[in-house]
């Protein structure tokens, strides 16, 4: 159908591991006619599961996409587009950045199992990214379902305005409605209660209906003054509601695509996305407009390389129309490309459209420059435009690989970059110092998978290193450092000389350079070239080879030649200079410290704390949820190689654990030690 800005609904369906997202996507698609059939994970015939390698886990690694057009039971139709994102965090990065591309983020949970770790994270990045939130409680027919409980944890885990527009009946096998309705019985009870409460939460919102609420009572309200409070409540976070399904045996299923078109936003309505612009006075908000007629404004949210039809961007529209045929600019580029494919999405399937309307999601194949978060637009008026960033957990698991067969080397080059450009929280660094290629992601899971990817896709095995930690280095004290340069090679020399001091910087404060010389003593022209020379030192480390963080350069005096002095003279004296003050100043090795969290049955605490405890970690807290233990605690990530396959001996394969990054630290004095003595720098001429 064709369909316009205010028919659109943009939900991501996110939750923690075997909350049943996957299964939710495929009745969602059939029951909005997009699938004659549901598929199923067992039978690996879902639309979002597609990969080899999902098929093979049993579980989503990525992101999938695919839109139904639904005909409500009000008469009206909706277009709802819909993403089905990875539950494990292992594989954050593909669901966070989907995050960005919707109005809508449902959370998907089980009714057997609860609020789990994962639920609290994924609600606060959706409640960062200014999204509009609502729950979805899953697998409703079990016999292993809590509704009462679950409900109730939701409500203590995220505070009073999660409420129900439904709960379940007759055992899950249906829902009945209590946002529409006051009268009817649930398994939960009668209706009329959490009706008053939802009730009494969307009106007072907003002070004309509530005023119209107390003088006629809810009969005096009009459809359209309680669907803008009902919105008004989503966007502030004043409501999150909660819907109660099966998506095995479709309960509540229908019901959910009726809530969508009559209560979740459209683009027109949806918080405005946090556009920016980039000018030489720094930068500025920029409201785009869901207006067909204006400029186009576009997000690429997600590449894939498509063995088929190569590079996919997939983009959001949030102004203007993109057009088949019509002309486009990247970024700031300064030549268009032509459009000469325009595709909708149903996870690996293509079909070809002519437009994509705002707040519409689509895909251009086959244009090299695309990349994940680059901005499209028609008019060199939206140059300098970028969508502000999504903040990803830092890839903090490492491995040193190669190609295993030699002449594979490019082929295994440009198959990691495209691996990169999937995955935004996959990054690929060459250390030049080493000569060796490493590869970060987010646990040793996500690396295997990634390495399976490069087997199976591209056709590239490789050999690879112990995981290499990302130590960095700093100083604790100020000193100053001298040098001078001085080459005599029978022709013209090499001259010379810079003096320096250098200070530390609180963590997480990077580096300044800052130039305090008077007189000209070095000519400005050769300043950079210090600096050049200084961060070669920062990028290859002083004392253990990893590079240097929150500290401060000073250049405070130097001295030039007329005719000996030139930059590679510069260069040299800045880096002697830097590295003679480190020397001085007391430098330290700091180590990543991760936040981590361990989920496990409750009887396995004693030996899971006592297992952190004998790594450095420190214990922030515990928390008892349904019978499951959650420990967090601060680890250093060095301590934590081979610990799934720990924790997995411990509770017989029943802990998870994740992790996020958290902060940088000294290494106690003997590791330090053992890094110093196990760094072997290149030698130098001077």
């Amino acid at each position: 159908m064709s369909y316009s800005t205010p028919q659109i609904r943009n939900v991501a369906l996110a939750g923690h591991p075997g909350a049943g997202k996957t299964t939710l996507f495929e009745a969602l698609l059939h029951a909005g006619g997009t699938l004659q059939t549901a598929g199923t994970i067992e039978r690996g015939t879902t639309v979002s599961d597609h990969d080899p390698i999902e098929k093979a886990r049993g579980h989503s690694i990525d992101t999938a996409i695919a839109s139904t057009d639904h005909l409500a039971s009000s008469g009206e139709r909706i277009h709802l587009n819909l993403i089905d994102t990875p539950g494990y965090p292992e594989f954050r990065g593909p669901a966070l950045s989907a995050l960005s591309a919707v109005e809508t983020a449902l959370i998907v949970v089980d009714a057997d199992t609860g609020v789990a770790h994962g639920t609290r994270r994924l609600m606060e990045r959706a409640r960062q990214r200014n999204l509009c939130r609502a729950i979805v409680v899953n697998k409703i027919d079990h016999d292993g379902a809590d509704c009462a409980g679950v409900l109730a944890d939701l409500r203590e885990s995220f505070g009073p305005e999660v409420l129900p527009l439904n709960l379940p009946a007759e055992g899950g096998r249906r829902v009945v409605d209590c946002f529409g309705q006051a009268q009817g019985d649930s398994d939960l009870g009668p209706v009329a209660e959490w009706h008053q409460k939802i009730i009494d939460q969307v009106v007072e919102i907003n002070e004309t209906v509530m005023e119209h609420f107390l003088d006629a009572g809810e009969g005096g309200l009009s459809g359209p003054e309680l669907h803008d409070a009902f919105e008004q409540c989503l966007r502030e976070g004043h409501l999150v509601p909660v819907c109660f399904v099966s998506a095995r045996t479709g309960a509540g299923v229908a019901e959910l695509l009726d809530v969508a078109e009559r209560l979740f936003p459209h683009p027109g309505e949806g918080n405005p996305p946090p556009f920016r612009r980039t000018n030489g006075a720094g930068t500025e908000a920029v409201q785009a407009r869901p207006d067909p007629q204006a400029h186009v404004i576009a997000d690429v949210f997600k590449i894939v390389n498509d063995p088929f039809v190569g590079k996919l961007g997939i983009f959001r529209v949030y102004q203007g129309t993109v057009k088949k045929d019509g002309l486009l600019f990247v970024d700031d580029g300064k030549k268009a490309f032509k459009v000469a494919h325009l595709f909708k999405l149903k996870g690996k399937d293509h079909a070809e459209i002519e437009q994509a309307v705002p707040g519409d999601i689509a895909a251009i194949p086959k244009i090299e420059d695309l990349h994940f978060d680059a901005v499209l637009h028609d008019s060199h008026d939206e140059d300098h435009i970028h969508l502000a960033p999504v903040d990803f957990p830092r890839p903090m698991f490492g491995l040193a690989i190669e190609a295993a067969s030699k002449g594979q080397e490019q082929k295994l080059s440009t198959a990691l970059q495209k691996l990169a450009e999937e995955d935004p929280a996959f990054v690929v660094e060459h250390a030049a110092e080493l000569n060796e290629t490493v590869v970060r992601g987010l646990s040793d899971l996500h690396l295997r998978v990634m390495l399976d990817r490069l087997k199976d896709r591209h056709g590239v095995e490789v050999k690879t290193r112990p995981p290499r930690i990302a130590y960095r280095e700093t100083i604790a004290a100020k000193a100053e450092g001298h040098h001078r340069h001085k080459k005599q090679t029978g022709g013209a020399g090499q001259f010379g000389e810079v003096s320096l001091r250098i200070e530390p910087l609180p963590r997480g404060q990077g580096f300044e350079f800052v130039d305090e010389v008077k007189g000209g003593t070095i000519p400005g022209q050769f300043m950079p070239a210090v600096e050049k020379g200084v961060r070669q030192v920062l990028a290859s480390g002083a004392v253990a080879g990893y590079p240097l963080q929150d500290l401060r350069v000073v250049i405070l005096d130097g001295k030039h030649h007329p005719v000996d002095s030139k930059e590679v003279a510069f260069v040299a004296a800045g880096k002697k200079a830097f590295l003679d003050a480190i020397g001085k100043a007391r430098p330290q090795v700091l180590e990543p410290v991760v936040d981590l969290e361990v989920a496990a049955p409750e009887a396995q605490v004693g030996d899971i704390t006592g297992g952190l405890s004998s790594k450095r970690a420190r214990i922030n807290g515990t928390d008892t949820v349904r019978g499951e233990i959650i420990v967090r605690a601060q680890v250093p990530l060095s301590e934590l190689e081979g610990y799934a396959a720990e924790l997995k001996s411990v509770t017989a394969g029943r802990g998870r654990y994740s992790l996020d990054f958290s902060h940088y630290e000294p290494v106690p004095g003997n590791v330090q030690q053992k890094l110093v003595d196990a760094y072997k720098p290149k030698p130098e001429d001077d």
